[in-house]
């Protein structure tokens, strides 16, 4: 995710109460009558209750609770396919409940696209005719969204299963296929409920790198729900844990683990094996100093005056560690190769369990970089050592 404190969507009161007459029990439930007293008394359901959070412009949203808690039905209210009992909705700060029946139709096709558990691809359409459907709908001719759709298959690594129908493709790629319709539609908000749930294990981290991989690059804001912690620190820039209905917690993976607001919490994160769930964005420090160059007299302005190291970039990428000492001993024509330090860079989506050997072998901070090479923080080994302290 981007650093961007932006807030992109917030919702603020939100009930939602099932029944006949929701409105006549929602005094009831606001002076604080139970889940079951209300049920018992009225014959209602409490589906959310009190709900205020704010989500940030680029990040990943994860929603996560156990059945029931309400979490497919907050993911619902995003794009209004249920509305509130009471509440305020807002998306770049309008308030979407004020929309006509014609306006929530145009907000629905152009703000957000959805990626549904079971796939929701037509069986009659082709790969390539379900991932340009949105297009479609929105009035663009076949010529002018096939290439669209064609780049996003290409993203998704299906390039080659464009007249393939959706029963002649695995549970995996039929997922692909609906991320890559989502895409397609240039959709600001991603909503993804349970998206990868019904798939096999394998399939499912391969689909959650995926994910991060194209985040990476798109900086698209998700909401993502999922009942799977481990799913959820993986994922998620941050946390919402919801239970009954209501809002237990909202925090940073390592927020969750590290400091869970009560017992339900804690339960869901006493057993996670935080190094294989927790990625190094989670922990890793947004720091980008570096010096850029191959001489001594190239990065010695700029080396930072208050490091003994920095990370040496040049027209090829990263290329090592130097060190203040190395440096003052080096004339200015000196070429930096011979004495850059190796340490090897991991990626901000890399698991903790993979970086653990690197950090192990080496006193230096490891320089985080994402797909493209560019520097995007430093991983200290302290904060490693701390997040998996147990």
């Amino acid at each position: 995710m981007d650093n961007n404190n932006e807030t992109l969507i917030e919702i603020e009161g939100l009930y939602q109460i099932f029944g006949s007459n929701p409105n006549d029990v929602l005094p009831k439930v606001k002076a604080g009558a139970s889940k079951d007293e209300i049920l018992a008394e009225t014959g209602h359901t409490i589906g959310l209750q009190d709900i205020n959070l704010k989500v940030k412009r680029g990040e990943i949203f994860v929603i996560m609770g156990l059945s029931g808690s309400g979490k497919s039905t907050l993911i619902r209210h995003f794009n209004r396919l249920i509305d509130p009992t009471a509440g305020k909705i807002k998306v770049d700060g309008e308030n979407i409940m004020e929309l006509s029946p014609k306006d929530l139709i145009t907000f629905r096709r152009h703000k957000m696209a959805m990626v549904f558990q079971h796939f929701g691809l037509m069986p009659h359409r082709c790969v390539l005719d379900n991932v340009g459907y949105g297009l479609l709908i929105k009035g663009e001719k076949r010529a002018e969204w096939k290439p669209k759709a064609t780049e996003w298959l290409e993203t998704v690594g299906l390039t080659g299963y464009e007249d393939q129908y959706p029963s002649q493709l695995s549970g995996g790629q039929q997922q692909r296929v609906g991320l890559a319709r989502a895409l397609c539609t240039n959709a600001e908000i991603l909503l993804m409920d349970e998206a990868f749930s019904a798939l096999d294990p394998l399939i499912r981290s391969e689909m959650q790198e995926q994910l991060m991989e194209l985040q990476e690059n798109l900086q698209k804001t998700i909401i993502f729900i999922t009942h799977d912690l481990d799913e959820a620190l993986r994922l998620g820039d941050r946390i919402a844990v919801l239970k009954d209905g209501k809002l237990v917690q909202v925090g940073t993976p390592v927020d969750i683990v590290l400091k869970p607001a009560d017992d339900y919490v804690r339960a869901f994160a006493k057993d996670v094996n935080r190094a294989r769930a927790l990625t190094v964005q989670t922990i890793m420090t947004a720091d980008t100093a570096k010096v850029e160059g191959n001489t001594a007299k190239e990065v010695r302005d700029n080396f930072p005056q208050d490091k003994e190291y920095t990370f040496v970039f040049n027209s090829e990428g990263y290329q090592g560690v130097l060190t203040k000492q190395s440096l003052d001993q080096l004339q200015d024509d000196d070429l930096l190769n011979d004495v850059l330090i190796h340490v090897e860079p991991v990626r901000q989506t890399n698991l903790l369990q993979k970086v653990i050997p690197l950090s192990l072998n080496t006193r230096f901070d490891l320089p985080v970089i994402n797909k493209k090479g560019e520097l995007k923080g430093r991983l200290e080994s302290s904060k490693l050592a701390d997040v998996l302290s147990p």
